[in-house]
């Protein structure tokens, strides 16, 4: 039985239905996000979780029993914010121990829990210290240490790493990936920030006006999107509109307006006639000089219209000869040699072909 279940949950705010039908499972243990633009409806479905809010339909059960009627303070959950909610009168030990002495916990019980959860995010030396004294990151890690010290059935993070800066961002998605799994709770996570997402969790639900667009792994939500929304949601990708004039086994040929045939594999029954998008990465593409060899079926001549260099990779803007503009990001290994083709240059974009997927229309 899955820890966390939501059974066909639908929210409405007057006429506007922010959550509409939404069913899914989440497992113990788990890291669980739930992703999309503003509005999609993720936050609001993080509410009813936390019993903030009530669906207007369906239902949500945690350990197979419905939350329907339990007040908040009542639910084994504790929610992060983004913007921390500390108490700035209380000390860093005064804000873990809060939800403890709501719960009427004993001093010595207190104490113990909350040398154990600031051990766990590192901070045992500032448990003296007040808010306004910690930086941004050590802010959230309290935040993190009240959410964990009553050893909640879940942990509800929404946009919790939204008000740190890049670098720091990614110093504490290490650190949530380790806390994580050390304390072995799940986490159900809110964010609309597509690489924090692949790089946290276990699965992704990918929301879009009140729906679930693909509920997967990162990997196949990345490699395998199911329609243009998800693939264009996730990462950078180029989307060729395509014509199907040909399939067999795992083979499909393809032809793009103006451009000509593209092979491609897939083991979907696909028939001929059938239109839709060829999605491909730009890590994927090789560029070339004109001349140069390239021994793939997917070859393309253009010239480059525009190049951005950021600093591992450079991300080139390839003009082809219908006008079509595809992005290939190339690595910039050789020494101090930063770009290889320069803007204005005749080049050949290639690529394997498994390469890219075919979304239906």
């Amino acid at each position: 039985m899955a820890l966390l279940e939501l059974k066909n949950i639908t929210r409405r705010f007057g006429s506007l239905e922010a959550v509409k039908d939404v069913s899914l499972s989440i497992e113990a243990g788990e890291f669980f996000t739930l992703l999309g633009p503003s509005g999609c409806g993720k936050t609001t479905i993080l509410r009813m979780i936390a019993g903030f809010d009530a669906p207007d339909e369906g239902d949500i059960l945690l350990d197979g029993q419905s939350l329907a009627g339990v007040p908040p303070e009542q639910r084994p959950l504790h929610t992060v914010f983004q913007s921390y909610a500390l108490f700035p009168h209380m000390t860093v030990a005064g804000n873990v121990a809060f939800p403890l002495e709501m719960a009427g916990k004993s001093a010595v019980e207190s104490r113990r829990r909350v040398g154990e959860a600031l051990a766990l995010v590192h901070l045992s030396d500032k448990a003296g210290s007040f808010p306004h004294e910690l930086s941004g990151g050590q802010k959230q890690r309290v935040a993190l240490a009240r959410g964990l010290v009553n050893q909640p059935r879940l942990l509800l993070l929404d946009e919790p790493l939204g008000a740190l800066d890049a670098k720091l961002r990614q110093e504490m998605q290490v650190e949530l990936i380790a806390l994580q799994r050390e304390v072995g709770i799940t986490f159900v996570f809110v964010t609309h920030a597509q690489q924090e997402a692949l790089a946290l969790s276990h699965r992704i639900a990918v929301m879009r006006a009140g729906r679930i667009e693909q509920l997967d792994e990162p990997v196949k939500l990345y490699t395998q999107p199911s329609n243009r929304f998800v693939a264009d949601f996730i990462g950078k990708i180029n989307l060729i509109d395509v014509e199907v004039t040909g399939a067999s086994k795992v083979q499909l040929h393809l032809s793009a307006p103006g451009l000509g045939p593209i092979e491609a594999t897939d083991a979907r029954p696909i028939r001929a006639g059938e239109r839709g998008a060829f999605a491909l990465r730009p890590e994927l593409i090789r560029v070339f000089g004109k001349r140069e060899a390239a021994d793939l079926k997917n070859r393309f001549e253009g010239r480059v219209k525009e190049l951005l260099y950021v600093g591992d990779v450079t991300l080139y803007k390839i003009e082809l000869a219908n006008g079509f503009v595809l992005e290939a990001l190339m690595a910039n290994a050789a020494p101090g040699r930063a770009k290889v083709h320069e803007v204005g240059d005749p080049v050949a974009v290639c690529w394997r072909h498994d390469a890219g997927v075919f979304l239906r229309d």
